[in-house]
């Protein structure tokens, strides 16, 4: 079983089909899953989510009523805690439900703060295990984590670019067979190998490293010759 997940973040940066996503997600039995505000943008999406997590302080209490009316279960987590609400939620979907995988939109854009929580609790112990089968979307990106060895990259097809996020301090990061090469990188710091591409004709490319963690950022223009006359 596959899982997926709506947060709180801003609405005008979901992708356009994320509704129909849910649905059919829905049809095919996945576990939906709605964080904190969240969990009420599914319902205003016609979509009733099989859990959800949160302190929902972000709610009215009207929304708080409908969401346990309607939702079979509802974990509580106190405001305040060591642990967020998106990671408590990870935990109890991998743990208690077993999903093989999670598909998490609304975590990015907005309060920045906000995104750096969700981007940075990959690196979380409690979380790392998880990390591989974590994949991030909003409406330009699509973000994929990579824990140490040698891995196959493939072609997403409305992503022209992929870019390389090094978390931590990384050892021989390779690049092969995509258009920008890069043979045995290690550095001690947070950087960007940004704006790759694939081989006209080829549908994937690998990466390799010995140490770290890595997320692959597949991306896309919203509209690249925008101005403003």
């Amino acid at each position: 079983m596959k899982g997926y997940a709506l947060l709180g973040g801003p609405t005008d940066l979901w992708p356009q089909n994320i509704q129909a996503q849910f649905r059919q997600a829905q049809a095919q039995g996945d576990l939906i899953i709605g964080v904190d505000r969240g969990s009420l943008f599914l319902e205003e999406l016609g979509i009733i989510p099989d859990l959800v997590m949160g302190d929902f302080d972000s709610l009215q209490k009207k929304d708080l009523a409908q969401i346990e009316n309607s939702v079979a279960d509802i974990r509580y987590s106190n405001p305040i805690k060591d642990w967020t609400d998106t990671e408590l939620m990870l935990q109890t979907a991998f743990r208690d439900y077993a999903i093989q995988n999670l598909t998490i939109f609304g975590a990015t854009g907005g309060r920045i703060d906000h995104f750096l929580t969700n981007l940075w609790m990959i690196l979380n112990p409690a979380i790392r295990s998880f990390a591989s089968r974590l994949t991030f979307i909003d409406q330009q990106n699509l973000i994929k984590f990579f824990n140490p060895g040698r891995h196959t990259v493939t072609k997403k097809g409305i992503y022209p670019y992929i870019g390389f996020a090094i978390l931590t301090s990384i050892r021989d990061f390779n690049i092969i067979g995509a258009r920008y090469k890069l043979k045995n990188y290690s550095g001690d710091y947070p950087r960007v190998f940004a704006s790759n591409e694939f081989l006209t004709g080829h549908e994937q490319f690998e990466i390799s490293f010995a140490k770290g963690m890595i997320a692959a950022i597949y991306s896309k223009d919203v509209d690249r010759f925008h101005n403003l006359s």
